[in-house]
C-alpha cells in the first residue's frame, strides 16, 4: 500500500541557497583570511554535499578560509579519524565539498552553566574566527521542547564532542533536555563566534523541503517555527493498532535513535513516555545499515533480530553512543534467529493473535521510508477506510524463501 501526501520539494538546492546567502548578512560578519568553520553532523541529510558545498564557496569568496568542523558528540567511535570516517561515508570530503575536514575530539570549556556544570565545545570551533552551524531541523526521538533536533542541538551535543554530550546527557536526566539546550546553547553562542546557521528541513520523502539562513542572535526564535513546519512533514505509520513491525534496516545514518521513536511508538524511558501511537506488540529489525559503521544505538527497542545484524554491530561504538546518551538500555539485545522467517513467526507466536487471518503485520525498509508499505491482509479494511491510502497490487504469499531468508516486494509500479 502507499501513503498520499502533498509533500513540498526545493528543485534546486544549491541555487536557493546561494538567493538566500546573498539576501543574508552571513558575509558581513567575515574578514578576509578568517577561519571559518562549518559544523558536520553525523544525521544522513539528503543534500548535506551540495548544501555544504554552497556555503563554501560562498565563504570563499567573502574572502574567508572555510574548513569543515565533524560535530557529532560521541559517533565514530568518539575519535578523530572515526568521525572523519562517518563524514566521509555521508560523502562529505574535502574533494566533494572544497574544504578540509578538520577533525579533533578537543574540547575546551564555554562556563559553567548554572546548573553549576561545565559546558563544554569543539576547539576547534573556539578557535575559528567565526562559525556557521548547518544541521537539519526535525522532532527529537527522545524529548519534546521548544528547539529539538536541529541548530540549537548541534551547538551544545555535537559541538560538544563526546565530553560535551556526555555532560549535557547526564546532566538532561535531572534537569530536562529543553532546560539544559536552553542553557548550553547560550553559553556556547557565548564562547563561540557564530555568525549564522544553515537549517534544513526535509520532506516526507527525504528531499530538502525548505532552506534557511538564521542569523545567530534569532536561533532561539526562528527554529521553533521551523520545527513546527518539520513537524508537520513527518510521516507515521497509519494505524493505532499492530501486532507485528518489521524493518528492513536501522542505523545512524536514519535516525539518531537507530530507529525513530516517533514512529514506532516506543519513546526512551528515561527522556519521556511512549507516544499515543501506534501501539506496536512486537517489533522485528532484519539488518544494521553499513553508513552505521556498527553503532547499533536503538537496538534494545526491538523484540526480535537476526544474527546477520548482530554480527554487525561493533559493541565498542554502541556502547560509547549508548553510555554517553545515558541509555545503555538502548543497546539491549534481542532475541536473534538464524533464519528471518522465524523471527516473524516468534512475533506472531508472542503477539496475541489467534490467527494469521487476524494478524496485523506491517513491513517497512526504514523508519524514514514510510511512503509504500506491506500489510497484511488483516489490515485490509483499515486501509479501504481511509482515503490517505491506496492499496496496490492484489495480496500475495508471505514473501519467505526455503532458506528462510525474505524478499519483500519492494517497487512495484
Amino acid at each position: 500500500m502507499r501513503q498520499r501526501f502533498e509533500a513540498p520539494r526545493v528543485d534546486d538546492v544549491a541555487g536557493r541557497l546561494e538567493a538566500l546567502l546573498a539576501d543574508s548578512a552571513l558575509t558581513a560578519h567575515i574578514t578576509p583570511g578568517a577561519r571559518v568553520a562549518l559544523t558536520a553532523g553525523s544525521r544522513g541529510i539528503r543534500d548535506l554535499v551540495p548544501i555544504m558545498r554552497t556555503v563554501i564557496t560562498h565563504v570563499r569568496n567573502a574572502g574567508g578560509e572555510p574548513f569543515l568542523v565533524p560535530c557529532m558528540g560521541s559517533h565514530g567511535g568518539a575519535t578523530a579519524e572515526g568521525q572523519a570516517e562517518v563524514l566521509a561515508s555521508l560523502g562529505v570530503t574535502e574533494h566533494t565539498v572544497g574544504a578540509p575536514v578538520v577533525s579533533s575530539m578537543d574540547v575546551v570549556a564555554a562556563g559553567e552553566s548554572r546548573f553549576g556544570t561545565p559546558v563544554w565545545v569543539a576547539r576547534d570551533l573556539a578557535e575559528a574566527d567565526a562559525v556557521v552551524v548547518v544541521n537539519r531541523v526535525k522532532p527529537h526521538t527522545d524529548f519534546r521542547g521548544p528547539v529539538e533536533s536541529g541548530l540549537v542541538k548541534m551547538l551544545v551535543i555535537g559541538a560538544g564532542k563526546h565530553r560535551g554530550a556526555a555532560e549535557a546527557h547526564r546532566v538532561a536526566l535531572r534537569h530536562g533536555f529543553p532546560a539544559v539546550l536552553d542553557e548550553y546553547a547560550r553559553l556556547a553562542l557565548a564562547r563561540l563566534r557564530v555568525i549564522g546557521g544553515i537549517a534544513v528541513i526535509e520532506n516526507q520523502r527525504d528531499e530538502t523541503a525548505e532552506l534557511a539562513v538564521v542569523a545567530a542572535d534569532e536561533l532561539f526564535t526562528r527554529e521553533p517555527e521551523l520545527l513546527e513546519r518539520a513537524r508537520r512533514l513527518t510521516l507515521s505509520l497509519p494505524f493505532d493498532e499492530i501486532d507485528c513491525l518489521v524493518v528492513d534496516e536501522m542505523g545512524k545514518d536514519i535516525s539518531g535513535a537507530g530507529l525513530d521513536t516517533n514512529v514506532i511508538g516506543r519513546m526512551n524511558s528515561r527522556c519521556g513516555d511512549a507516544t499515543d501511537r501506534p501501539r506496536i506488540a512486537r517489533l522485528v529489525v532484519r539488518d544494521l545499515t553499513a553508513a552505521s559503521h556498527g553503532n547499533a544505538i536503538g537496538i534494545g527497542m526491538a523484540d526480535f533480530t537476526t544474527a546477520r545484524l548482530l554480527a554487525a554491530v561493533d559493541l565498542d561504538a554502541t556502547a560509547v553512543n549508548c553510555i554517553t546518551s545515558m541509555g545503555p538500555e538502548d543497546a539491549r539485545l534481542p532475541i536473534a534467529f538464524e533464519r528471518d522467517v522465524e523471527a516473524v513467526e516468534a512475533a506472531f507466536a508472542t503477539s496475541g493473535a489467534a490467527s494469521t487471518a487476524e494478524f496485523s503485520l506491517v513491513w517497512i525498509r526504514n523508519t524514514l521510508a514510510l511512503e509504500e508499505l506491506l500489510v497484511s491482509t488483516a489490515l485490509l479494511p483499515a486501509v479501504a477506510a481511509d482515503p490517505s491510502l491506496e492499496l496496490v497490487g492484489e495480496p500475495f504469499s508471505f514473501p519467505a524463501r526455503g532458506d528462510g531468508s525474505l524478499a519483500p516486494a519492494w517497487g512495484w509500479a
